[in-house]
């Protein structure tokens, strides 16, 4: 066996271990990446993309290429009447776009609805509550959860708002979502905290 061969055949006996355990890869470089790894939104794909944190670096300050890095701030907010954006349900995400635009996205079975809500009443909402006009266009997002009888309102990553929609459909049982999605939604609040 010649050296590159033994070399080849180490390379992907490591490649095939790690593909084994599941672990996940930078989009960018292929290096394997930790759990909690950053992400980037790609504004092209309209997509997250996952980075290992050397590859980060690189998208650090806020350019206007292609990929932007999702901020990890996360901020409580006081209740906010999200009403005025005439979202009839009441877990869902708002991410503001660099257009003007706002989406309104809420986890489903299917995978997350998307709408567009009204723009000029999105700005007069963030009058009312400065900290929402602070929300990072495409990267981050006001996640919303007002069911049964919870009011949490909370300035996120969005990739944050992307781990609640799997959760939802990989707990959502039946027409209703059955007994385990709304206790593990409820766990998903609570475990969020703040940070910078």
């Amino acid at each position: 066996m010649t050296v590159d061969g033994a070399l080849a055949r180490v390379i992907r006996s490591a490649s095939d271990r790690a593909a084994a355990a599941g672990s996940e890869r930078c989009d960018l470089c292929a290096a394997l990446v930790a759990d909690g790894h950053p992400h980037l939104y790609d504004t092209g794909a309209a997509e997250l993309r996952c980075v290992c944190r050397p590859c980060s670096v690189l998208f650090a300050d806020d350019g206007a290429g292609r990929y932007r890095l999702v901020p990890r701030r996360r901020l409580r907010l006081p209740a906010v009447d999200t009403a005025v954006l005439g979202v009839p349900v009441g877990l869902v995400f708002f991410v503001p776009h660099r257009d003007g635009t706002v989406t309104a996205q809420g986890p489903s079975p299917a995978g997350a609805m998307r709408w567009e809500v009204d723009a000029a009443a999105w700005q007069r909402m963030a009058e009312r509550c400065p900290p929402l006009a602070s929300v990072a266009p495409e990267v981050e997002a006001l996640l919303v959860n007002t069911v049964r009888g919870l009011d949490e309102h909370w300035i996120v990553p969005v990739d944050d708002c992307y781990r609640m929609v799997a959760l939802v459909r990989r707990e959502w049982r039946g027409l209703s979502g059955g007994g385990r999605v709304w206790p593990a939604v409820e766990r998903f609040f609570a475990e969020l905290t703040e940070r910078s």
